[in-house]
């Protein structure tokens, strides 16, 4: 008699991630408690690690902190087990190659297309920073040393040590080197060259959207426009950055009389209307030219993005008019 016997199906056993205690050195230390996290948790969900932060899973030096803590050198981060994407699962975030206009062992800068924003948040799911993480996989360290408005393009700087990353904070900060911006503008502007103070004050709309006005109460702020040229009701102007406040240009501009062509926010409805008809739907306002010290070696630097394509067109529709 021939006797069968049923194997038991050979499994694997699941791999269930374990609590990790990672200290922090010195090339870490400073960096916001979310952002050490993202790096370290590739492929989870930023809403998961804000959960586990606010639940207290998350701990640094066994207490409960908030997810904006600065981490210390000698910090221990305790990481859970979190929420892997399953093998074969598509990725989140789709990689993207930027125009690079310099790049070294401690810096990057980009050439950044309007229509894209800096990095993910506010109904954006991902930005520039996440596309450069995922096509630069082996990459330690990428960080944004400073911010553009979703439809702002040109210069971005992405450091890429810490180092480097604090370097350019404190340049930034002390408004060492020079940050200039061509803007499109309704209005015959007066001045060859003008001084724009303003303090800027941000707020939110009863829909909560994020805006910014001039108000006493703001915060100091600092913009040297120059003209460049005029085409009858509109003027291309050169905006000089001497502070780094959200919406800066596009809100000193636009409460002295001259809003940027194409903004959304603090532009007119049927000024963008009227440039959409024309082709340009984008706002007009381009970082095209950044001075400043490499933030570690000290070498100037004296970097250039061109006006991108459909910003020339439009200039050359206002030419032919003029």
């Amino acid at each position: 008699m021939l006797l069968f016997y049923m194997r038991k199906p050979i499994t694997t056993p699941t791999q269930i991630p374990s609590v990790r205690l990672l200290q922090i050195d010195t090339e870490q230390a400073g960096q916001r408690l979310d952002n050490f996290l993202v790096r370290h948790c590739k492929g989870v969900p930023k809403s998961h690690l804000y959960k586990a932060i606010r639940s207290g899973e998350v701990r640094v030096n066994k207490g409960r902190i908030s997810a904006d803590y600065r981490l210390a050198e000698g910090d221990t981060v305790r990481v859970p087990p979190l929420r892997l994407p399953a093998v074969g699962e598509p990725r989140t975030v789709p990689p993207a190659v930027f125009p690079v206009v310099y790049e070294d062992d401690a810096l990057l800068v980009i050439d950044k297309p309007a229509g894209t924003a800096v990095h993910g948040g506010s109904g954006v799911s991902f930005g520039v920073i996440e596309q450069l993480r995922a096509a630069r996989p082996d990459a330690p360290f990428l960080e944004l040393a400073h911010r553009l408005d979703r439809e702002t393009s040109g210069l971005l700087m992405v450091a890429k040590k810490r180092s480097a990353l604090l370097a350019l904070h404190d340049m930034l900060r002390e408004s060492r080197g020079s940050k200039r911006y061509l803007a499109l503008v309704v209005g015959d502007w007066v001045n060859d060259r003008q001084h724009l103070r303003q303090p800027l004050l941000k707020w939110l709309t009863a829909s909560g959207e994020r805006r910014v006005k001039v108000d006493a109460a703001g915060k100091v702020a600092h913009t040297i426009v120059t003209m460049k040229k005029r085409y009858g009701r509109y003027t291309l102007l050169e905006a000089e950055l001497r502070t780094g406040r959200t919406h800066q240009i596009r809100v000193h501009l636009a409460s002295s009389g001259y809003p940027i062509v194409g903004d959304e926010k603090y532009g007119a409805d049927e000024v963008r209307a009227h440039f959409a008809r024309l082709g340009f739907n984008r706002m007009f306002l381009h970082a095209g030219h950044l001075e400043i010290a490499h933030p570690l070696t000290g070498e100037p630097l004296s970097l250039h993005a061109p006006l991108p394509a459909a910003c020339e067109k439009i200039i050359d529709y206002l030419e032919k008019k003029a």
